[in-house]
């Protein structure tokens, strides 16, 4: 449950979503789902970086020294990928593929 107040309060914050309490009360699309891209839902509801997280390796080591600074450009050129895919299907054209 928490989790799930979590994803709707950032779902909300980004003008994604409606939500009414009370009787009759719930959530529904803010715009019409043909106007909602995957990236945006991509983006309200990300935790962290696609591909993992960088460590703290030992900097007296050759790989140790760049190892992070690679990997952290290796993630943005996935994220950057992954958004521009997303970007170009929107909710309503995703909704009918799977129904």
């Amino acid at each position: 449950p928490a989790m799930i107040r979590k994803e709707i309060s950032n779902l909300k914050m980004q003008g994604l979503i409606r939500c009414r309490e009370g009787r009759g009360g719930g959530c529904n699309l803010a715009r019409p789902a043909k106007h909602i891209r995957l990236s945006e839902i991509y983006q309200a509801v990300k935790l962290g970086p696609i591909l993992g997280r960088t460590n703290q390796p030992n900097p007296h080591y050759p790989v140790g020294k760049k190892i992070n600074r690679h990997i952290i450009e290796l993630y943005a050129v996935a994220e950057s990928v992954l958004l521009k895919k997303l970007g170009m299907i929107k909710l309503a054209e995703f909704n009918n593929r799977i129904l």
